[in-house]
């Protein structure tokens, strides 16, 4: 990342530094102030709909995962600020994936606010801390204008999805371990649901891990996206047909081809991928298959 003007990496070592900060001191208090509040109001909502007690457990065991992913990665951007102020790639990459934290998980802390949980939704609060410095990092760094606005909605779109796709996974674990039947499974609507919901978590982790490789133009996490794209969508798709009292499949559908738009349309593709960059991969890694 030498090509970012030292000013701007001085900067993004500051953002790291902050917002690093918060994900270690306030994220935690806010996740558990969260989890107590959906789990005393789903244990309420569950008396008249006991379809939703397995939430109790799901919930009880996702919040405290993502908040101890968060607190990590909040010490990982105190810890290599420095390296990200001189310009080491490796270390913006990682930044991005640590902001990435925040930004997904608090997002999907904040869905059981929309259903059955009122007053305002602290996740929201982690997501925007998480989102500020990932749209920090992103418009720091050196490009054209049509570059950082490529990388910017790629990016966020790709967030996005990733969220989509790991709460989808949750809903359906929710609705396996409460099935009619359990543990059999009694129609091929049933299977169909465990099935997507798995996809969608196995999508969930090439797309978190897309975002420090497609962040400085990698191939490599061009080809991790477009494979969850079209895993989701050959999923959500006839999900979404057999399913039809929800409409979170098409949603995930949706969210895809958001995605796909700005990766795989030729104009916003070139923008994207740094092909100066993987020539010299190409080169280096030849030269280390060649004999001494």
């Amino acid at each position: 990342m030498p090509e970012t003007s030292e000013k701007n990496r001085k900067i993004m070592s500051y953002v790291a530094i902050i917002i690093g900060a918060l994900m270690v001191a306030i994220v935690p208090f806010l996740v558990q102030t969260s989890l107590d509040r959906v789990l005393a109001h789903l244990l309420e909502h569950s008396k008249a709909h006991p379809q939703f007690a397995s939430g109790l457990k799901l919930f009880d065991l996702f919040y405290p995962v993502w908040r101890a992913l968060i607190f990590v990665g909040g010490v990982t951007l105190i810890v290599t600020s420095q390296e990200i102020g001189k310009g080491a790639r490796w270390a913006y990459q990682l930044a991005l994936l640590c902001l990435a934290l925040p930004s997904v998980g608090g997002m999907f802390m904040f869905l059981p606010y929309v259903s059955f949980v009122p007053g305002f939704p602290l996740p929201m609060a982690i997501t925007l801390i998480g989102l500020a410095g990932f749209w920090s990092l992103i418009l720091l760094r050196e490009g054209t204008r049509i570059e950082k606005i490529t990388r910017f909605a790629a990016l966020t779109f790709i967030g996005m999805m990733a969220t989509h796709s790991f709460t989808i996974g949750v809903g359906a674990q929710r609705t396996m371990m409460t099935r009619p039947g359990y543990p059999l499974y009694e129609s091929m609507q049933v299977w169909m649901f465990n099935f997507v919901g798995w996809v969608n978590w196995t999508a969930f982790i090439l797309l978190v891990a897309s975002i420090p490789l497609l962040a400085v133009g990698r191939r490599r996490g061009w080809w991790m996206v477009i494979i969850a794209v079209v895993s989701v969508l050959l999923i959500n798709v006839p999900t979404q047909i057999i399913r039809t009292n929800t409409l979170d499949y098409l949603y995930g559908a949706l969210l895809a081809i958001g995605v796909l738009i700005f990766t795989a349309l030729p104009y916003f593709k070139q923008h994207l991928l740094d092909e100066e960059v993987e020539a010299k991969d190409e080169v280096a890694a030849e030269l280390r298959q060649r004999p001494a």
